[in-house]
């Protein structure tokens, strides 16, 4: 059995952050998604396109219209976003009205992957599973739950993300 190939768009966000001593603030870097990639041995054959470095926070509505024309323009079904989880809603909400035959799950991290007790690899791994079992659609994955990209919310004060009541 062939295995679809998986588009993996980085936009910056926390799982890409990493703190400088010196300056004593996070800032986005150099995307580490493809050394997660490659310690974990990721076998299904992927693509990582780096669309831009910013935090959620910062980003605009030509921003995410960007993130929906790349998806839509993209020649593979399967696509995983890693994003900002403070407005990662937002792009789910964009990224569904492009995305009806394809399968999108947007990821982040609550720790930069960089810091060692960082919650970025285990997000990775099951946004990438859900990229190959998951129906089309636009989906989030945090924290081990996988979510309807379009019915849930960030619960800042719990750090997590919850399903909204339907």
């Amino acid at each position: 059995m062939t295995q679809a190939p998986i588009l993996i768009l980085t936009t910056g966000g926390t799982i890409d952050k990493n703190y400088f001593d010196a300056l004593s603030e996070y800032q986005i870097v150099d995307s580490g998604i493809p050394a997660l990639l490659k310690e974990a041995r990721v076998a299904v054959p992927f693509r990582v396109v780096e669309l831009m470095r910013k935090d959620s926070l910062e980003l605009t509505d030509d921003d995410r219209a960007l993130i929906a024309s790349t998806v839509s323009a993209a020649p593979e079904s399967r696509i995983v976003i890693t994003h900002g989880t403070d407005t990662m809603t937002e792009t789910a909400k964009s990224v569904a009205a492009v995305a009806t035959e394809k399968t999108v799950v947007l990821v982040g991290a609550l720790t930069p992957a960089r810091f060692s007790e960082s919650d970025a690899a285990f997000n990775l791994g099951m946004a990438m599973a859900t990229a190959q079992v998951a129906a089309p659609g636009v989906w989030i994955t945090m924290s081990g739950e996988v979510f309807d990209g379009l019915k849930v919310r960030k619960d800042r004060e719990a750090g997590k993300f919850v399903a909204l009541d339907a």
